[in-house]
């Protein structure tokens, strides 16, 4: 198992979730007030903040205060432990899926002699 795995976990846990993704894809477009990432989502704001915080925690985002404005912003960074492992997998599936599809020209190859 990589060293990462735990990490991995929280990044795929804090993805699981439609209003956190709806949240990050929000975020991509700059630094937010946590007022109007909820507004859009109909949640109560404990709620919200409950998501924030699973983004938090899995380094996905970055909170600050100024006053009593807390303001988010995406860590885009944070995503490359999964684009890395991602991009493991791909490999290892695509040279399964290769192997089998040269299997497969095999045996109707053989077949049709």
């Amino acid at each position: 198992m990589a060293k990462h795995d735990a990490d991995l976990s929280d990044l795929f846990h804090a993805l699981a979730d439609p209003t956190r993704r709806a949240i990050l894809t929000r975020l991509a477009q700059g630094p937010a007030p946590v007022s109007e990432l909820a507004e859009p989502t109909g949640l109560r704001l404990p709620t919200v903040m409950r998501h924030l915080a699973v983004l938090e925690e899995a380094g996905l985002i970055a909170t600050s205060k100024d006053g009593r404005v807390r303001t988010c912003a995406i860590v885009p960074e944070a995503l490359m432990p999964m684009r890395t492992w991602l991009d493991e997998q791909r490999v290892i599936w695509e040279s399964r899926l290769d192997r089998l599809d040269d299997y497969v020209k095999k045996v109707m190859k053989e077949r049709e002699t």
